[in-house]
């Protein structure tokens, strides 16, 4: 049997062969190919919902297939942008909905929204990344955190930011040997204690993160060899970064594109 350590590298030392891989899947070159010659036709946010594959496509690109069901909701992200501090987006701390704003954002851009590289070959390469990491997911949820602990890495910049992102925090507490009751004790001390275990600056320098990673396959093959513990339920949070007040208010809203 693989290890997490092994698979991890077996992906992460040729990633662009890895991503390649992906792309030739037959069902992930169908939707791409039909991503890829369909979105510069569309001109608007209403255009955008009235296909469904393109929406599916974008939503998966982004991390965010648990919430494609709420279109309205999804309908407010993209309407209201996030040029401005009260956009809806800007409320939310996970980053996934500025992400997708950032690749299509009609808001500021209008009908050229979908003709941005950003919208197209961007958001293409987001889905084989999207999809790399289920894949591994299915195989060994040490392998996926760590996948996706590596991408996010550049933009973490304090505990907080770590803490805020249930998969993050996972891979936080497995590199500190800390159980998950952790999670439960002060954000402050939580924060702080993150921030005295991983140095910050270390994300952003590629052989310092990959030595942490390294790190966190071990202790992840020790701590889960044979439990039944499913981790992998950390991607499928819909709620992740919405305040108890803001469901609120979502609840209020129609699941329809409209």
């Amino acid at each position: 049997m693989t290890t997490t350590y092994t698979s991890y590298k077996l992906i992460t030392t040729d990633m662009s062969k890895s991503l390649d891989k992906v792309s030739k899947q037959p069902d992930v070159a169908r939707e791409t190919e039909y991503y890829l010659a369909n979105i510069g036709n569309i001109k608007s946010i209403d255009d955008f919902f009235a296909d469904s594959r393109l929406y599916n496509y974008a939503i998966k690109a982004h991390g965010l297939e648990d919430m494609g069901y709420a279109k309205a909701f999804m309908r407010k992200v993209l309407t209201e942008g996030i040029d401005s501090e009260d956009a809806f987006a800007k409320q939310l701390t996970d980053s996934r909905y500025t992400d997708l704003v950032e690749s299509l954002n009609f808001a500021r851009n209008g009908a050229a929204a979908t003709s941005f590289d950003s919208a197209q070959k961007g958001v293409a390469d987001k889905y084989m990344r999207q999809t790399l990491e289920q894949n591994a997911g299915e195989e060994n949820a040490g392998v996926r955190l760590a996948l996706y602990f590596e991408r996010m890495a550049p933009t973490i910049d304090s505990g907080y930011a770590i803490l805020a992102d249930d998969a993050l925090a996972q891979v936080a507490r497995t590199i500190m040997q800390m159980p998950d009751e952790f999670a439960a004790s002060d954000i402050d001390k939580q924060a702080a204690a993150v921030e005295r275990a991983i140095d910050l600056g270390d994300l952003k320098d590629p052989t310092k993160l990959t030595k942490l990673l390294e790190r966190f396959t071990a202790l992840w093959e020790i701590d889960n060899s044979s439990d039944g513990y499913d981790p992998l339920a950390v991607f499928g949070s819909a709620s992740r970064g919405i305040s108890s007040d803001l469901l609120l208010s979502i609840n209020t809203l129609k699941l329809g594109g409209r």
